[in-house]
C-alpha cells in the first residue's frame, strides 16, 4: 500500500513537472508577442517600381561607306570626344588613285606653265612681225617694196597668231585638265576620309558592335555612344499607383549592383502610352548625378516621392494585414480595420486607432492569432 501511494507521488510529481515545463518553455514563449507603437508624425507619400538603366537617345555610330575593318581604337565602357576617331576602313586602292591624280594634276600644271612661257615668246614675236608688217605695207603702197615682201610679212604675222590662238587653247585646256584633276583628288580625298569613322558628339561607349577584321555593310553599326547626361532609368509604375506621378518629382534609385547606395533623382519623362499587357506606366527617372560607370538594361529600383502628410498616426506598414492590424488591449488580441490614408515603402498612415496603441507583430513561429485570443507581452 505504502509503495502504490509512493509511485502515484511520484507520477503526480512528473507530470505537475512537465505542466511547469510546459507551460514556462511552451506555452509562455508561444503566447508572448513583440510589439510595436503607433506614433503621430509626418509621411513622405511614396510610389515603388522596378526598371531598368537606359537612356533618352542610344546612338550607333557607323560608316557611311562599307569595308573591311582594319582598327577600332575605342572599347565598351571608355569614353570618346566629339571628332574622335572611332575606327579605320581599309582603303584598298584609293591611295593610289589619289596619288595618281596628284601626279595629272601636277603634270597639267607643268604643262600650263610651259605653254604660258610660249605664248610669252610668240606675243614677243607677234609684236616684232606685226612692226615687219606695217613697215612692209608702208613700203609696198609707197612701191619701194616688193609684193612677194609684203605678202610674206603679212603671212608671217599670222602664223605667230596662230601659234598664239594654239598656245592659249593648250593653257585652256591644261586648266580645263587641273580643274578635273582637283575635283578628282577632292572626290577621292573624301572617300578616304569617309573611312575613318569619327564620333559625332562627346560620350561613353556602352557596346562595341564590329571587330576589326570585319567586312561591313554601309550604316552598319560599329560602336553604340551614350551620353551620359541622358542616363535615366525606365520604370514600370502600376496604373493603380501612377496617378500622383509628375514631372520633377524626387526620386530614389537602388541599381541592382549597388544594392546599399541610394541615389538621388527625379522625374524626367512621363512616357504616354501605357502597356496594355501588363497595366503599367513607364516613368523615366533620371538621375542627379549620373554614377560612373553605369551599365545600360541594369535593373534598378526607383521609389518617387508624389506627397507629404502632416500630422497623421504612422503604424510599421509590414504589420498592416488585410486592411488592419493586430492589437494589444487588456491581455488579448483584438484585429482593428483602418482606414489608410497613403504609405510609403515603411509606414501607413491610417484611422482608426489611438496614438500610443500596441500594434501586435504577427509570428509564425507562435499560436495563432484570433478574435479575443489571451496573449502576453
Amino acid at each position: 500500500m505504502r509503495n502504490r501511494w509512493l509511485k502515484w507521488g511520484i507520477l503526480a510529481l512528473v507530470i505537475g513537472g512537465a505542466a511547469v515545463l510546459f507551460y514556462k518553455k511552451v506555452y509562455l514563449p508561444k503566447s508572448t508577442y513583440n510589439y510595436e507603437t503607433a506614433k503621430q508624425g509626418e509621411l513622405n507619400l511614396t510610389v515603388f517600381g522596378i526598371g531598368n538603366v537606359s537612356a533618352k537617345n542610344i546612338h550607333p555610330i557607323a560608316s557611311n561607306t562599307g569595308g573591311k575593318i582594319l582598327k577600332i581604337f575605342k572599347d565598351q565602357g571608355e569614353s570618346v570626344h566629339k571628332g574622335e576617331i572611332i575606327a579605320t576602313l581599309d582603303p584598298v586602292d584609293l591611295p593610289d588613285q589619289l596619288a595618281q591624280a596628284k601626279a595629272v594634276l601636277e603634270k597639267s600644271r607643268f604643262e600650263t606653265e610651259a605653254s604660258r612661257q610660249e605664248l610669252r615668246q610668240l606675243e614677243a614675236q607677234q609684236e616684232l612681225a606685226r612692226a615687219n608688217f606695217r613697215r612692209y605695207e608702208t613700203l609696198n603702197k609707197r612701191g619701194y617694196a616688193a609684193q612677194e615682201e609684203y605678202d610674206k610679212a603679212r603671212t608671217d604675222l599670222k602664223v605667230v597668231q596662230a601659234q598664239i590662238a594654239a598656245a592659249k587653247a593648250r593653257i585652256a585646256s591644261s586648266l580645263a585638265e587641273q580643274k578635273r584633276s582637283q575635283k578628282s583628288i577632292d572626290a577621292l580625298q573624301q572617300k578616304i576620309d569617309r573611312l575613318r569613322v569619327l564620333s559625332p558628339m562627346d560620350g561613353t561607349v556602352v557596346s562595341k558592335d564590329a571587330e576589326a577584321g570585319q567586312t561591313i555593310a554601309a550604316q552598319q553599326p560599329i560602336v553604340t555612344v551614350v551620353d551620359p547626361r541622358e542616363v535615366w532609368v525606365k520604370a514600370y509604375i502600376d496604373e493603380r499607383i501612377s496617378g500622383q506621378i509628375a514631372k520633377k518629382q524626387k526620386a530614389q534609385i537602388v541599381l541592382r549592383s549597388k544594392a546599399g547606395q541610394k541615389l538621388r533623382g527625379f522625374v524626367a519623362r512621363i512616357e504616354a502610352e501605357s502597356d496594355p499587357v501588363t497595366e503599367e506606366r513607364v516613368v523615366d527617372v533620371a538621375f542627379d548625378k549620373v554614377p560612373i560607370p553605369f551599365y545600360l538594361n541594369e535593373q534598378a529600383e526607383v521609389t518617387i516621392t508624389t506627397g507629404l502628410l502632416h500630422d497623421v498616426l504612422l503604424v510599421p506598414i509590414r504589420l498592416v494585414r488585410h486592411g488592419g492590424v493586430w492589437v494589444y488591449r487588456r491581455g488579448e488580441a483584438h484585429f482593428i480595420k483602418l482606414e489608410i490614408l497613403g504609405k510609403n515603402d515603411r509606414f501607413a498612415a491610417v484611422k482608426g486607432l489611438r496614438e500610443g496603441e500596441k500594434i501586435l507583430v504577427p509570428d509564425p513561429h507562435k499560436k495563432p492569432l484570433f478574435e479575443g485570443a489571451d496573449i502576453r507581452l
